[in-house]
């Protein structure tokens, strides 16, 4: 990766694009520190103590700090970003939309632009309810109907102008705009996450528990980082054999090409939806400013992810069980929705492809449901691994971190997506250069 980033920098056009992408993460992380106007700082930084390691943790880690300091991007891209997977689900069961994404690059267009007006509509959404459910509990200096509606504001623009800085990272940066964004959030809470650890665990202690200390919290990020890179590149490759076929004189086909299907079909859709459904109440109960005892109560402390795998109250580790069986039930969910079997045999049909040993039409396409069933388990039960286990430091030893499974997976796969963008661009200035030559 460093040497890729080296080679990068030799190349003028590159290097104004990396420069590019930096200078956009310097805005956005001095955005992250500008308070929105008429808010209470104190009050919220208090507020958000009493719910550590709840619902809004991960939410927090996403945003880059920019929710508990309750900025002008404490919505960050989260709207754009439940935006995206709602119109990539839309573009399934509407046919219009479906048609528009087959048009090609116009298609795409318009349903970027719808993808920009829904995640307006969402941030507005999001922010009203901040400013109206927070407002009523001491969130606003003074509660009044200017105060809420320079909130609502505030923070829908906040919203709107870090989905513009994205796009402009993908237009004229790098690439991959929107992923960086959300990467750079995530990785400014890692040094204070690392503090806290070692603050917690290595300060103070005798040197021998100390250093054992260290080993063994390096060994576990090095150790989850390799399983997700293990996880994000594995593929399975099912053979496609091309049938000999007269075209004119000539005799075409013969060909042998694959089809990969990737481990982490979904990628960390699952664990991003599992989270969001299961947070849900929780923010709900939040906004009401509710606060009360009774059977609702008693079931937020199941869905507190803070209360997991805690020796003293076993109990409420239920709670991990039914996120367990969403993290899974999401990943053959979102994989059916997106991989179409039955398409993929019809193609091949149609260009006299088949898997050997394998009859064209409907047994090809039962063949590749079977074999996708099966890694999609798999890849369900690595992304269930690695989103559980800081849960379980958590609960177990206490480790007190924003940043969790999910966190890490988007880390690993933006880095490499990103890595693999940057090769690219070389590699076609490399064929640009030849050919000018």
């Amino acid at each position: 990766m460093l040497t890729t980033l080296k080679n990068a920098f030799k190349i003028k056009e590159l290097r104004e694009k990396i420069l590019f992408t930096f200078a956009m993460l310097v805005v956005i992380r001095i955005g992250s520190q500008l308070p929105v106007p008429g808010v209470n700082g104190e009050y919220f930084r208090n507020w958000f103590a009493a719910q550590s390691g709840g619902a809004f943790s991960f939410f927090d880690a996403i945003t880059g700090g920019s929710f508990i300091n309750m900025s002008i991007l404490a919505l960050n891209i989260s709207p754009y970003i439940t935006s995206s997977i709602i119109m990539q689900l839309l573009t399934i069961a509407i046919p219009k939309l479906e048609e528009m994404q087959r048009d090609g690059e116009d298609g795409r267009k318009k349903i970027a632009a719808i993808t920009r007006y829904v995640t307006v509509g969402l941030a507005l959404v999001q922010s009203t309810a901040m400013a109206i459910g927070f407002g009523r509990q001491g969130y606003l200096i003074q509660y009044n109907a200017l105060n809420v509606i320079c909130a609502i504001a505030t923070l829908t623009a906040g919203s709107a102008f870090l989905m513009w800085v994205g796009e402009r990272i993908t237009e004229n940066g790098i690439g991959n705009g929107i992923s960086i964004v959300l990467v750079i959030n995530i990785i400014s809470r890692l040094p204070e996450d690392l503090g806290n650890l070692f603050q917690q665990f290595v300060f103070g202690k005798a040197p021998a528990t100390a250093v054992l200390a260290v080993v063994i919290i390096f060994a576990v990020i090095i150790a989850m980082v390799v399983m997700v890179i293990i996880l994000n590149d594995g593929v399975r490759r099912i053979p496609v054999q091309y049938a000999n076929k007269v075209q004119g004189r000539k005799m075409v086909g013969g060909q042998t090409s694959n089809i990969p299907l990737k481990v982490n079909t979904a990628g960390v859709i699952p664990v991003i939806f599992a989270q969001s459904l299961i947070s849900l109440p929780g923010y709900i109960s939040s906004f009401a400013g509710y606060s009360g005892t009774g059977v609702w109560s008693e079931i937020l402390r199941y869905l507190n992810a803070g209360n997991w795998c805690n020796p003293s109250q076993i109990q409420y580790s239920v709670g991990l069980l039914l996120y367990i069986a969403m993290i899974i039930f999401f990943a053959y969910f979102y994989t059916s929705i997106t991989f179409n079997p039955l398409m993929i045999a019809d193609n091949m049909k149609k260009q006299s492809g088949f898997i050997p040993g394998i009859r064209p039409g409907k047994p090809t396409s039962d063949y590749l449901n079977k074999v996708l069933n099966y890694i999609v388990f798999i890849g369900a039960i690595g992304l269930t691994i690695i989103a559980v286990l800081p849960y379980v430091f958590s609960g177990v030893f206490k480790a007190s971190v924003s940043f969790g499974g999910t966190s890490l997976i988007i880390i690993v796969s933006v880095i490499l997506e990103t890595m693999k963008q940057v090769e690219s661009q070389m590699l076609v200035r490399n064929y640009k250069g030849f050919l000018e030559k």
